[in-house]
């Protein structure tokens, strides 16, 4: 019985709770927009969201039964009307705002939403302030403007331009644009030189932007960026062509309005013809089969009054959104109701009660449904990331030509510039390296497909002011004619010719700064372009870290560093200085190599020639002469071998090259005046705790002092060339520190000076202009190709082609070691071995055959001993001797078998003229050798 009461209860239960479920159900879902429906974008919008809603309503598996009543309000471009529409919708329980159309509406409309709980999801209110957490309740359902802005930067990166002019009109959605892409420039090295504001919304006038646009005209910047409304954009394109400011030399880019006007409407020729060569963006949507339907079906939504969008697409999306989260939202049990808000009752009054306003008791979990939406939409894929924004942003980027545009690239946040739809760049790794970054061509204004350099000098009447350095010193580089006021040397010519290479006139004036009497500071100089007092610098600058954070430098035109000069003394003459040119090595080596090669000849002319046989004493000493006498070339003796003559003719080839070599290095020895310098480098110099000159105006002060910490009070001003000989000649100071040039110049003039040690810095000479002056790379070039063809080079002999005049001190000179001539000796040194090799194998073999023509003895036996002795007594004759004296034992051995007489014998051995034979060897000499 208890068991069948509780099945009973329990049917009860769930038929009543699936009951109630049903009835709680709400009928319908309120949802409303604000919009501005006589613009583009608001009468696009209008009959998509229709459109949308039509959808959602007639498929009953998304609400299942309950339908969205979808109510439009019209600010009629006033925000105020918004403002007042919102409180409309709050008043009447509604669950979400599409909307509003201007980003200054989103503002206030967003903290009414905080409070209230109503998501709001606006695909047009862009600024991107209202992506914070400030607004968690608004919603941008398409990417914001910092996304577009980034698109700018990396397009105006892409294409090298560093500075621009921004036209927009005043209110918050644009002037929050503008801040995002001064941010992003900023990253880029780019900046913004000039925000040309008009009055906000549509309240400009022809007259206030004629006049904006006369001030951009004067100035320097090229590329304009205009971010506008479709009404007021097109009111600038019209006053720009008015001006002749679409002309070639122009860059003009617009944000994505421009792209809306040109889709949705036929633009009139006046109006295309005053937008030719624009470069715009618009919101990119891929290709998909719903897309292609939605498109076929708009001419029969629109009555063909209005072309689609991408915004059409983007307000379709945004319905489709709000009625998936709030089929979630239902689906998990959710239930519209509202609650009043006790500290609202009693306000307001008239039509208008605040106390009316309620809050959705389920806004919390609506906005979270739709901030963790991830579905596919008319759009491409749609889904939020961390910030609320739209995951994936990407632009179409389109070029104006005609009456239409041409599509040039893409932009991703994934990728940046492409050539490729950003769908095919998804499944790749992510590049952005400047390689990759890609664009088709441009047709610029004016129809010009060259792209223009993007700036001018400003039409302002206004020359450029070049400060140059007022010099009493080095005149050389710098100084002015007094009789004609003309200011010429090597700095300037250097500047001159660089101008006339560039493709525009440079209209300029040159300052002279300094006060005649000393050499002008060029730290203050260089200062005066950070304070706007001059716009460039030319003279001998040199570029120095200090100066590169506040100006910009060009190419160096010459090289400089900080040098030391110190006066040099006059060495004593050494009675060894002979000795000087060869190390002790080389010494040993080649006197060695006299003394090998002097016994190496001997051993081979020895047996044949006259010259070198005689007393042991007489040989030793012919040995000796012939060796050292080919260092003069002075031997006496002829060579009658063909190893002999070998050996000698590479021998004194490499003594050919000895001598002249050493006569060279001790000529240089000699003529150098044997000076050396009592300081012989920046370290000693440091060290020695001596005074240290330097030039008035240098960088070599400061280098000194704050660098090496060498004390101010070492360091003594000079002036002038004279005023460095005078204090080195005198002892005032024990060196000078100055840049290259300065003492190359110096030096030539000056020979009783000299610079010692390296260079210990390393930098040049440029010509410096403000930061970011496009002036300063185009003058990089030029210079570059000056150096290029030769005319830096004539510039300088021109100037500073002085006679030569650095004494170089005695240590300077190199002496000459072994590793210089290691091949010679080595060459002479296989000559000599192989010439020996060939000379013992052939008198081996001549022994053997003197042996075979003798008579042989009976004796068997000898010692290793006597056959070296028998073969060096050989050796030791002379080569006809030995032939005679063997034909004459020849003839003897035949004489004696005639007459039958025997040789007596003796116990141990056989004995004849050419000496003893062991016994047992019956005069076999081929034994010895076995």
């Amino acid at each position: 019985m208890n068991l069948l009461s509780l099945l009973v209860l329990f049917s009860c239960l769930f038929v009543g709770g699936f009951s109630a479920d049903k009835v709680s159900r709400p009928e319908f879902v309120k949802i409303g927009s604000i919009f501005s429906f006589g613009t583009i974008i608001g009468k696009v919008a209008k009959i998509a969201m229709k459109a949308a809603v039509e959808d959602v309503n007639s498929d009953p598996t998304i609400l299942g039964g309950t339908k969205l009543v979808f109510s439009m309000h019209d600010s009629n471009y006033s925000g105020f009307l918004g403002i007042i529409g919102g409180l409309k919708y709050m008043e009447t329980n509604t669950v979400a705002i599409i909307g509003p159309q201007a980003s200054g509406m989103a503002h206030i409309l967003s903290h009414l939403a905080n409070e209230l709980h109503i998501p709001m999801l606006s695909f047009t209110a862009l600024d991107p302030s209202l992506a914070s957490l400030q607004y968690p309740y608004f919603i941008q359902t398409a990417p914001n403007d910092l996304f577009q802005m980034t698109a700018i930067a990396d397009m105006l990166s892409h294409f090298g331009y560093r500075e621009v002019v921004v036209v927009y009109p005043d209110d918050e959605q644009n002037r929050g644009s503008i801040t995002a892409l001064g941010e992003k420039l900023a990253e880029r090295s780019c900046r913004i030189t000039y925000k040309a504001l008009l009055s906000p919304e549509a309240l400009a006038t022809s007259e206030e932007i004629m006049n904006e646009l006369v001030k951009v005209s004067m100035m320097e910047s090229r590329v304009i960026i205009v971010s506008a409304f479709a009404v007021i954009g097109l009111k600038i394109f019209r006053a720009a062509n008015r001006l002749r400011m679409m002309d070639r030399g122009y860059v003009w880019i617009a944000t994505a309005w421009l792209s809306t006007v040109l889709d949705s409407t036929m633009v009139s020729g006046e109006v295309a013809k005053s937008i030719q060569g624009v470069l715009t963006f618009r919101p990119h949507t891929p290709d998909s089969e719903r897309k292609k339907a939605f498109l076929a079906r708009w001419d029969e939504l629109s009555n063909s009054s209005i072309r689609l969008n991408p915004y059409g697409l983007y307000a379709y999306d945004t319905v489709w959104m709000i009625a998936s989260a709030v089929k979630v939202f239902l689906e998990n049990g959710g239930s519209i109701s509202f609650s009043n808000i006790s500290s609202l009752n009693g306000l307001g009054g008239g039509t208008l009660s605040l106390g009316s306003l309620s809050r959705f008791d389920g806004g919390k979990q609506l906005l979270s449904n739709i901030l963790l939406m991830n579905t596919t939409g008319l759009t491409g894929r749609i889904a939020f990331d961390s910030d609320k924004s739209m995951i994936r942003p990407a632009y179409d980027v389109l070029n104006v030509i005609g009456n239409g545009y041409r599509q040039i690239g893409y932009w991703s946040n994934y990728s940046g510039l492409s050539v490729v739809p950003p769908e095919v760049l998804y499944t790749k790794p992510p590049n952005r390296s400047s390689s990759s970054q890609q664009l088709r061509g441009v047709v610029w204004p004016g129809g010009t497909t060259v792209k223009p350099r993007g700036w001018v000098f400003p039409h302002n009447g206004r020359q450029l002011r070049i400060g140059v350095p007022d010099r009493v010193s080095y005149k050389a580089f710098i100084s002015k004619d007094d009789s004609t006021n003309e200011i010429h040397g090597y700095c300037i010519d250097v500047f001159l010719a660089a101008i006339n290479l560039l493709p525009y006139a440079v209209p300029h004036e040159f300052i002279l700064f300094g006060n005649k009497h000393d050499n002008p500071n060029y730290a203050e100089l260089v200062n005066m372009i950070a304070s706007n007092e001059l716009d460039a610098v030319v003279g001998d600058v040199a570029i120095v870290t200090d100066r590169t954070k506040i100006v910009d430098f060009t190419q160096p035109y010459i090289e400089s560093g900080l040098v030391v000069v110190a006066p040099v003394r006059k060495l004593n003459s050494s009675p060894w200085a002979f000795l000087r040119p060869f190390t002790l090595t080389m010494w040993a080596v080649t006197g060695a190599f006299f003394l090998i090669v002097g016994a190496v000849i001997w051993i081979l002319e020895h047996r044949i020639n006259d010259d070198f046989r005689g007393p042991p004493k007489k040989q030793f000493i012919t040995i000796l002469w012939f060796g050292f006498s080919t260092m003069f070339f002075a031997h006496r003796e002829n060579t009658l071998s063909t190893l002999g003559r070998m050996v000698l003719i590479i021998w004194l080839f490499v003594v050919l090259i000895i001598t002249s070599s050493y006569t060279a290095s001790l000529t240089s020895i000699l003529t150098v005046q044997q000076l050396a310098p009592s300081i012989t480098g920046i370290e000693s110099l440091i060290k020695s705790h001596h005074r240290i000159g330097y030039q008035v105006g240098s960088f070599a002060e400061n280098y000194l002092n704050e660098e090496l910490s060498v004390p101010k009070s070492r360091l003594v001003p000079l002036g002038s060339p004279e005023d460095y000989a005078d204090a080195l000649k005198t002892g005032r100071v024990a060196a000078v520190v100055d840049e290259r040039p300065y003492i190359d110049l110096f030096l030539s003039y000056y020979c009783t000076f000299q610079a010692v040690g390296q260079e210990f810095t390393k930098s040049g000479w440029g010509f410096a202009f403000p930061r970011d002056s496009p002036l300063a790379m185009d003058m990089s070039t030029a210079i570059l190709t000056l150096s290029e063809n030769g005319e830096l080079q004539k510039i300088h002999d021109k100037w500073l082609n002085t006679r030569a005049c650095w004494p170089a001190s005695a240590g300077d000179v190199e002496q000459l070691n072994l590793k210089s001539f290691w091949g010679l000796f080595l060459i002479c040194g296989i000559a000599c071995l192989i010439a020996l090799l060939l000379y013992f194998c052939s008198i081996i073999q001549k022994f053997k055959q003197y042996f075979r023509q003798q008579p042989q003895p009976s004796l068997q036996s000898s010692s290793r001993s006597i056959r070296i002795q028998r073969f060096l007594s050989f050796a030791d004759e002379k080569e006809g001797e030995s032939r005679s004296r063997s034909k004459r034992k020849q003839m003897e051995a035949l004489s004696g078998r005639r007459s039958g007489r025997q040789l007596p014998k003796s116990s141990g051995s056989v004995s004849n003229d050419a000496g003893i034979f062991p016994e047992g060897q019956n005069g076999n000499a081929s034994a010895y050798f076995n």
